[in-house]
């Protein structure tokens, strides 16, 4: 055999390597931030020794390696629980036919297909609620689809801008309550009733909102813009994770990336 075989490298074995890659990219993305992130990494160090032994025939310690990375099949279906739903419904619920849809898995390819204005609009409203101590509770979504919450809200077809916005969440508005669902720059629902996420620690001054915030971060891959009613403070949250920006451009830049605008 020639000792050189391993380098003919065909067409499959590069759609193999690809595959897995995006694999791996879309498991990062599920699990970054969150407790799941180190249980993953000290898997993929012990599945990485357990190759290594098998490579060296220390027959005693890849047996038990072996054994272990077989045997935590199940135990890990129950700890990736919530990441697996998360990523199922991400897999079911993306619409790649649309044409964002699309470019949002080729961004090399990316051309305008969604005004950046939608964000300036965003952030400058929500600074200026910051300042008079208005809540706001804003979803922006991404791939997955936020059916199954809009449907608890009103259902809306209106462009973003900051005046329709202020008239939203007035404090005295009927829309006031709940949350604003934000799709390609429209908004498509009001008074959304999000799900409330209680597993995650978060410190006391936060609220309802930011529960909310959390919940619908945690099972879908929508971004969460939030400001507090009673400190002003505004909230980035993406994935489960509260997100820290330096300043007002820095949060623009941030919600751009990921709506890789």
């Amino acid at each position: 055999m020639d000792s050189l075989d391993f380098l003919h490298i065909s067409f499959l074995d590069i759609l193999d390597i690809v595959l897995v890659a995006v694999l791996l990219y879309y498991m990062y993305r599920l699990i970054r931030g969150t407790a799941a992130y180190n249980i993953f990494i000290g898997i993929a160090i012990i599945y990485l020794i357990w190759k290594i032994t098998v490579a060296l025939k220390m027959e005693l310690l890849s047996d038990i390696l072996g054994k272990f990375l077989g045997g935590g099949f199940i135990a890990l279906i129950i700890v990736f629980q919530q990441e697996i739903r998360k990523f199922l419904l991400m897999v079911g619920s993306t619409n790649f036919a649309s044409k964002k849809g699309f470019l949002r898995h080729l961004k090399f390819l990316k051309t305008e297909i969604a005004t950046p204005n939608e964000v300036e609009e965003l952030v400058t409203f929500c600074e200026e609620m910051s300042k008079i101590r208005t809540g706001v509770l804003i979803v922006l979504a991404r791939d997955n689809s936020l059916e199954f919450v809009k449907m608890t809200g009103d259902s809306q077809h209106i462009v973003v801008n900051k005046s329709i916005l202020k008239s939203i969440f007035y404090k005295n508005s009927p829309l006031h309550d709940g949350a604003v669902i934000v799709e390609n720059n429209i908004i498509t629902a009001t008074r959304v009733i999000l799900p409330i996420e209680n597993t995650i620690d978060i410190p006391a001054h936060f609220g309802l909102r930011h529960r909310a915030a959390l919940g619908i971060s945690t099972r879908t891959d929508a971004v969460v813009l939030v400001v507090s009613e009673e400190t002003g403070q505004i909230s980035y949250i993406n994935n489960g994770v509260f997100v820290l920006f330096e300043d007002m451009e820095d949060l623009k830049e941030m919600i751009k990336e990921d709506l890789n605008y």
